[in-house]
């Protein structure tokens, strides 16, 4: 388990970096009250499709939902 400290940001570059992807959707200082579960959906599909250099170029949906390799008998 990891703790990141309060204000250090440095600590927890996936997180800010994550934020920093929705937040080129959902801009600093809009309003919350308008956005749709649809809305939501397209930036978790985005993020969820988006090839990541830690994967290998893989996407997160298709590591999450991969096959595990059979056993050779």
């Amino acid at each position: 388990m990891y703790f990141a400290y309060p204000y250090s940001s440095w600590e927890r570059g996936l997180n800010e970096n994550t934020n920093g992807l929705i937040r080129q959707r959902f801009t600093k200082g809009s309003s919350f009250e308008n956005i749709t579960d649809d809305d939501v959906d397209a930036v978790m599909y985005k993020l969820n499709h988006r090839p990541r250099k830690t994967l290998q170029y893989k996407t997160p949906h298709a590591v999450f939902f991969a096959q595990p390799e059979q056993e050779a008998a």
